[in-house]
């Protein structure tokens, strides 16, 4: 039985996609550097060997599926090479891999994590299905009929596959290192819908979206009349979100979620429109819709003595607006603080302005210096050019986080998509 082997093993989709065969009851191994990772304890759990890179881990037999951090010069991969050993990168696997399944793609600028889990959860409920979510969750099932994976359009990654399925959540412009603006993202998506073999759900309210073509049928959902899935009658509470859903201006169902902010309607509204589409029990979808309980570092709460504490990776200005939303949605009595620690310095540069405007709907902003990649220019950009923008903002140190205590019966949002999670770690320890 072939073994397979993962270079970079502890990389999201890597972990994800790792789970996925194990499941399915492929051997299974990788190798990775030491550092612990949040993706590891799955790997763990399953019982999936992890060990220290070395081209020693290479034996006869095996057949490799590299990360894409990964040069071929890599020890392993040059190792694997010298035996005559197929090497797979990571996507062109999975693009094969899908096409035993139903597969849906879920893309966008924002929201793909999240709607990928809210449809493996429903589609699971419904059909055995399989599912790879970029926060580093797999599962799979050997009977999978469905087969439902985060597609990410960083460097046109998302290139790799033909999907029967897609869902497009929006488009905006992100990744600057890449993208050299909004037009050269669209360019990217549109390339991406001529692959898609069935149907397109793409949500109608976002302006890119509409201009997409493709040979297949094209749904849009969203708020606006002229979508075919429309939201209607919605009503927002402190334990959630509940609307009518009309299909080309009929009454459909009504749907209630546990979660806040228009974003997670709208990912509903995907995920309702697609079951729609391949005929799945409104039923189902009401009842999984009602008991997903979220995706790692989405709004991730908890409460300690009077504050709320929410972990999330929103790293762009239109999800830190949209994060700032669903917390005021659900609790509209409390004081909202903000922890940003900005992700890249490109992106940090190119959107100043637009992380100052998201910023200021919180209460109170604490900033933290910003994680750089290794791949980038720092130029002159400090943390101080953001801090100047946002009136009352402040810097904050790791060794610093007691200040946060003065915010009695507040809602603490440590957000962004670097190391974030260890000023939250500091703080905690500090209570």
């Amino acid at each position: 039985m072939t073994i397979y082997h993962f270079v970079g093993i502890k990389g999201a989709g890597m972990s994800a996609l790792a789970q996925v065969l194990h499941d399915m009851n492929y051997k299974v191994q990788g190798s990775d550097y030491e550092k612990r990772f949040f993706t590891q304890l799955a790997l763990e759990q399953s019982g999936i060997k992890i060990l220290p890179f070395q081209k020693e881990n290479i034996k006869p037999g095996m057949t490799i599926i590299a990360g894409n951090a990964y040069p071929d010069t890599h020890e392993e991969i040059e190792e694997a090479m010298r035996l005559g050993l197929p090497v797979i990168r990571y996507h062109r696997f999975l693009g094969d891999f899908m096409k035993n399944f139903t597969s849906v793609a879920i893309t966008g600028a924002h929201g793909k994590t999240s709607t990928t889990g809210l449809l493996a959860h429903v589609m699971k409920g419904a059909k055995p299905t399989s599912f790879l979510i970029g926060d580093g969750t797999g599962s799979g099932d050997e009977n999978a009929e469905y087969f439902v994976f985060e597609a990410c359009e960083y460097r046109r990654h998302f290139l790799s596959y033909f999907p029967d399925y897609a869902i497009m959540t929006n488009i905006d412009f992100d990744h600057p290192d890449y993208f050299a603006n909004i037009e050269d993202v669209f360019s990217a998506f549109q390339e991406m819908a001529w692959q898609v073999n069935k149907g397109i759900f793409a949500c109608g309210d976002d302006e890119q979206l509409q201009r997409i073509q493709a040979k297949v049928p094209v749904l849009f959902y969203g708020f606006a009349e002229e979508n075919d899935f429309q939201a209607r009658n919605v009503v927002k509470t402190t334990e959630g979100t509940t609307f009518d859903v009309f299909v080309r201006n009929t009454f459909y169902e009504t749907f209630h979620i546990p979660t806040f902010g228009d974003h997670n309607i709208l990912n509903s509204l995907a995920v309702i429109a697609l079951c729609h589409y391949e005929g799945v029990n409104s039923e189902i979808v009401q009842t999984c819709l009602k008991t997903f309980s979220g995706v790692k570092r989405r709004f991730s709460e908890k409460k300690i003595g009077s504050q709320i504490i929410i972990d999330d990776y929103a790293h762009h200005p239109t999800e830190i607006k949209a994060t700032i939303d669903a917390a005021r949605q659900k609790y509209p009595e409390r004081d909202i603080i903000c922890v940003f620690q900005p992700h890249t310095f490109t992106r940090t540069q190119a959107f100043l302005d637009d992380f100052a405007e998201s910023l200021n709907l919180a209460d109170k902003v604490y900033l933290c210096e910003i994680f750089g990649s290794a791949r980038e220019n720092h130029g002159k950009l400090t943390i101080e050019d953001l801090k100047e923008k946002i009136p009352d903002a402040n810097i904050l140190l790791e060794e610093e986080t007691a200040v946060l205590k003065n915010h009695d019966n507040s809602v603490l949002i440590f957000m962004g998509a670097g190391d974030i999670q260890k000023f939250q770690e500091a703080y905690e320890n500090q209570l």
